[in-house]
């Protein structure tokens, strides 16, 4: 089974422009620095590459990309998969990708509380944030068995 899906952050995405209109702002006020300009244009970046999450199962592989140009990108091999449940994460686990010490994991998320956890067989465990939780985890269990 091949599943394919990609999550928009929208309020990541409203962010980015709210920003960029302030740094807009900040820019005509200040006039031109090269350094405040660069500053700007890597923080506007930044934000950029958490404006969306692609999932995709294939045959081998669980792969997550964050935003259009995959800068940051984690791939599992479904072999290693042991277990695949949905949840809710808490809101206070934010948005981005995360890591939480109680229980150990890392979260992979641009919006909402709905994900899918997956128990690698090594006791790791990874939380992937969806707005599609029931779809993901149905095909991380028919790729994993």
């Amino acid at each position: 089974m091949v599943y394919q899906h990609t999550q928009n952050g929208y309020v990541i995405i409203i962010a980015l422009v709210a920003i960029s209109i302030l740094f807009g702002i900040i820019v005509t006020q200040i006039g031109f620095n090269p350094l405040v300009i660069f500053f700007m244009i890597y923080i506007l970046f930044i934000l950029a590459s958490f404006g969306s999450l692609h999932v995709t199962v294939d045959e081998q592989y669980l792969r997550i990309k964050f935003g259009y140009l995959g800068i940051f990108r984690k791939q599992f091999l479904l072999d290693d998969v042991a277990s695949a449940k949905t949840v809710k994460n808490r809101w206070y686990y934010g948005w981005g990708v995360r890591i939480w010490f109680w229980p150990r994991m890392w979260i992979y998320n641009v919006s909402g509380f709905d994900a899918v956890e997956i128990i690698m067989k090594s006791g790791k465990r990874y939380r992937i944030g969806t707005d599609q939780p029931k779809e993901l985890d149905q095909a991380i269990l028919q790729s994993i068995k």
